[in-house]
């Protein structure tokens, strides 16, 4: 089993931290559905402001809100408009990893849904994997790869 991403909520904004909360983060339902997000699922948080990596539990807020409340200890690690990735992730039998669509949301300033992204991982005859991101109208994109070496 090897553990794979499953969903993202991609460049999402803290709306509040707040360190008197038992713990956890407080997501919008709307936004934890969009990237198959459960309540009480852990999930992993990355800081794109300070780099700063942890992990904690989910706790739905308010329909709408478009809220990301960091809490508890997890309020140290975040200040109010920093941008955060959180994603989860699953148990994966390698042999099942091409049927796979893990769901990468994307965000604007204000935590208003910008894109629906997902990943495809394929294998070719000859056991090589290539992956691939694909918009809401299953578009093939871009896929980031080294730019130069200067």
């Amino acid at each position: 089993m090897r553990k794979i991403v499953a969903g993202k909520l991609h460049g999402i904004h803290v709306t509040e931290a707040n360190l008197n909360y038992h713990g956890s983060i407080t997501l919008d339902p709307d936004h934890c559905e969009a990237a198959g997000i459960l309540p009480m699922e852990f999930v992993e948080i990355w800081n794109k402001n300070s780099g700063a990596r942890i992990s904690t539990y989910v706790i739905l807020g308010e329909r709408g809100s478009r809220c990301c409340i960091l809490n508890g200890a997890a309020a140290r690690t975040c200040q109010p408009g920093d941008p955060i990735i959180i994603c989860n992730s699953i148990y994966l039998n390698e042999a099942h990893i091409t049927a796979l669509k893990p769901r990468i949301v994307t965000f604007d300033q204000d935590n208003h849904i910008r894109e629906r992204l997902s990943y495809s991982v394929d294998l070719d005859a000859c056991g090589r994997y290539s992956f691939s991101i694909h918009d809401e109208a299953n578009e093939a994109l871009a896929t980031p790869a080294l730019v130069s070496r200067a």
